[in-house]
């Protein structure tokens, strides 16, 4: 298999985000499959087969316009730890939906923390968005406290909306940034 250097788009302390390559999709594939991992993201119960992870990534190369996924890289050794996507991109309105996760081995470290930043820095220098928002369940604190390092505030919730296997039914809480905020506070990031 052909090795392809991976871009970086945005480079941080930590992590950057670079441009998630085909290559990649079988270690994410594993991730997704990952019962700790999948607990707190869309469909937890769901299993991935390959085949819907390579259907995922040609998808997610040819709606470009209203989606965008990057690689994020650990700067040292630059391994794959995880992703983040931009999504449901709407230009006319400016605003769209971040998510990410990382491979468990990499949780702790900061690295979401770093990776949220970046993608924010994308969102409203590169995108020109003016509001970005993030969906939560209210039993992943870890996930809360990357959008609140980050200046995201929780602005609705939805009550037991969710079923989350061994836990039963979560809230689901909205969480969102405005470019004017994240002006003020964009530096947060560096000093946690």
């Amino acid at each position: 298999m052909y090795n392809m250097q991976r871009p970086i788009i945005l480079k941080g302390k930590r992590v950057s985000l670079g441009v998630l390559l085909r290559e990649d999709i079988p270690k994410v594939w594993l991730w997704y499959n990952d019962r700790d991992v999948r607990r707190y993201l869309s469909s937890p119960d769901a299993v991935f087969y390959f085949e819907d992870e390579m259907e995922w990534y040609e998808r997610v190369k040819r709606e470009n316009e209203k989606h965008r996924v990057f690689a994020i890289v650990e700067n040292k050794g630059s391994s794959l730890v995880g992703i983040i996507g931009v999504h449901r991109i709407d230009h006319k309105n400016g605003h769209a939906e971040i998510g990410y996760f990382l491979s468990k081995e990499y949780w702790g470290k900061r690295y979401a923390t770093e990776a949220v930043k970046l993608v924010l820095d994308y969102c409203f220098k590169w995108l020109n968005l003016r509001k970005v928002y993030a969906r939560v369940y209210e039993c992943n604190i870890a996930s809360q406290r990357v959008l609140e390092k980050n200046g995201f505030k929780c602005v609705e919730r939805l009550r037991k909306h969710v079923h989350i296997p061994e836990e039963g039914f979560a809230d689901v809480l909205f969480y969102e940034l405005f470019k004017d905020e994240w002006e003020n506070v964009k530096n947060i990031g560096n000093n946690r």
